[in-house]
């Protein structure tokens, strides 16, 4: 009996047509997307303008993307699919340091500097030391991490955002520990920002009523020799959008303390501590 396409049997009438000789790996996606989106046309009852509608979205944010945006990023960002995939792809062992969004904006070939060293170089925002110890899971100190940093400036915006205002590696570099498995850098406590919001992802957020900020935050990328690679933030907990990221990146466990010190060098000091999980564990 031929899979001639029915509104009841329309999954299978698609499925069918899958080749025999496919990779498994492919099919199995495949077939379960088919499911899963004909499951949802049907459960909304998707109207002829509402598809319409879509399809034109999907297109508009198609024409956006460019080398410096993504805007299908930004949209996988938004409703929560790009952390999802983060998180089946980065479970630790409890105590372990969570993993979060990467973001558009990390620039590889960052600067090694020296321990201790200042990385803001506008001469904006509040002064903040980035301190605390790479280990492993049993609390032994970890040689040699790499310690990848970056974040926002004062008014909200990286470096690469204003070429020409900013200077070249402005809140950025690299840091290495020693023995000890110490870090410390001087950075800004950073701000929250706004994401891209001038194009089809942004209206989308508007029409749902939904904010585009993220809270502030510093990026690290933390690597060590035997160890698995930690891409994550560490977040200011009294920040205005703590509980409702826009990219849904906050973790509780990644909340860190900025304590208040005023002590000549910086006005604020956050320590945090990264543990690493060994390679395959």
């Amino acid at each position: 009996m031929p899979n001639f396409f029915t509104e009841a049997d329309s999954v299978n009438a698609v499925n069918a047509r899958v080749g025999a000789d496919i990779n498994p790996r492919l099919r199995e996606v495949m077939t379960s997307l088919v499911r899963h989106l004909h499951a949802f046309v049907k459960d909304v009852h998707l109207t002829q303008q509402e598809w319409e509608m879509a399809i034109d979205f999907l297109t508009r944010t198609g024409q956006i993307c460019s080398a410096e945006r993504q805007e299908f990023i930004l949209l996988s960002d938004t409703l929560g699919v790009s952390m999802l995939v983060d998180a089946i792809n980065h479970r630790r062992p409890l105590g372990a340091t969570e993993n979060t969004v990467l973001g558009p904006f990390h620039v590889a070939g960052a600067p090694q500097r020296e321990m201790g060293s200042c990385i803001s170089f506008d001469g904006k925002g509040e002064s903040c030391l980035f301190e605390g110890r790479v280990t492993d899971l049993h609390g032994n100190p970890v040689k040699d991490a790499r310690l990848d940093v970056w974040s926002d400036n004062a008014e909200g915006f990286y470096d690469v955002q204003q070429p020409g205002i900013q200077p070249k590696w402005n809140n950025r570099g690299v840091f290495t520990t020693g023995v000890d498995g110490r870090y410390s850098f001087v950075g800004i406590k950073p701000v929250s920002y706004p994401i891209p919001h001038d194009g089809p992802v942004g209206r989308m957020l508007e029409a749902l009523g939904r904010h585009p900020y993220r809270p502030a935050h510093m990026h690290f990328i933390v690597t060590a020799p035997g160890f698995e690679k930690v891409v994550t933030h560490t977040f200011v907990g009294d920040d205005a959008y703590i509980t409702s990221d826009a990219v849904f990146g906050v973790k509780e466990t990644l909340v860190a303390p900025f304590e208040r010190v005023d002590d000549g060098r910086t006005i604020w000091r956050s320590p945090f501590d990264f543990i690493l999980t060994p390679d395959g564990e």
